[in-house]
């Protein structure tokens, strides 16, 4: 009896240490959530402007590879490689960072003088044939690298001082639960408009003008989304060469971060109770701007080694 009694005790301290490992992982996969939420509310915006001209019947399928593909971004390419990065070279990882933030800020430029100049093709997805659904898919999937890259590595700042596997299980945790949240809001934004349809059926007159408002919004809503999901290219981008040039074992050039920071907190300090707001409004336009102009320089080159001029498709 003895010896039942005490293994009894033994089971019940391992379920309640494991409880407590299971408390600090879900504590800190919160904590990098929470830390990534800008670059996740970007993402967001970021993805609806790929689906732009694609039939409705194909819009879910192809929000679905996205998804699938932003998994084995995080889990395949960026965890691991992270991981490594951390433990044998950190200095990498912030030119790493910067690598893809010069490659968004080059996207976010382009779509930028495309609409400026007028040189984009207005030809909507699906008469163009599968070919264009599979660059749409290849192109989401790029693009959401460097923005999954940005979230994870911003994760694995907020959980570093855990064990190794603490620090695997969270960052599991918050890349599926990141994926999920951000593919299932941009599911919903482009199937709004069925729900308004749906909506517009009913019998109740409120459901009725609720579902005509909300398909008549739709398409203004989804401009919206594709211009601020085109300003946060910039501004992540920009936001990502200005925080890493000067960080820790880079020390490049913190000139223009300084610069920045120092505007930033005298905005807020000078404007009181708005001041939070309008300080993180002047580091977002500032971020943008920076990336713009990276952007801007690298749409030349790129277009120069092409032999094209600058404006040229």
């Amino acid at each position: 009896m003895g010896g039942l009694l005490g293994l009894l005790d033994d089971i019940a301290a391992l379920a309640k240490l494991s409880a407590a490992s299971l408390d600090d992982v879900s504590a800190a996969a919160g904590r990098a959530t929470a830390k990534a939420a800008g670059v996740v509310v970007d993402d967001t915006a970021v993805t609806p402007q790929y689906l732009q001209g694609v039939s409705p019947e194909r819009e879910l399928p192809i929000v679905k590879q996205i998804a699938l593909g932003s998994v084995r971004n995080k889990l395949i390419f960026i965890l691991p490689l992270a991981l490594l990065l951390n433990h044998f070279l950190p200095a990498l990882l912030p030119i790493i960072l910067m690598v893809g933030g010069t490659y968004l800020a080059f996207e976010g430029a382009e779509k930028v003088w495309h609409k400026l100049i007028g040189h984009h093709d207005d030809t909507p997805a699906v008469a163009k044939g599968p070919e264009a659904e599979r660059r749409i898919v290849s192109g989401a999937i790029r693009t959401d690298l460097i923005l999954s890259a940005e979230i994870m590595v911003i994760a694995l700042s907020s959980v570093a001082h855990q064990p190794f596997w603490s620090q695997l299980v969270s960052l599991i945790v918050v890349a599926l639960f990141i994926t999920v949240l951000v593919y299932g809001v941009v599911a919903l934004l482009i199937r709004m408009d069925d729900i308004g349809l749906r909506l517009a059926q009913r019998e109740s007159s409120t459901m009725k003008r609720l579902g005509r408002g909300m398909v008549a919004a739709m398409p203004k809503v989804l401009a919206i989304i594709s211009l601020v999901g085109t300003a946060a290219m910039l501004w992540v981008g920009g936001h990502i060469l200005l925080v890493n040039l000067g960080a820790e074992g880079v020390g490049w050039w913190e000139a223009p971060y300084a610069f920045v920071h120092h505007f930033e907190r005298h905005i807020a300090e000078a404007t009181g109770a708005f001041g939070g707001a309008l300080g993180w409004s002047v580091n977002t336009l500032c971020s943008a701007v920076i990336g713009f102009l990276v952007g801007s320089l690298v749409v030349v080159v790129m277009h120069l080694a092409k032999g094209d001029k600058p404006h040229a498709e």
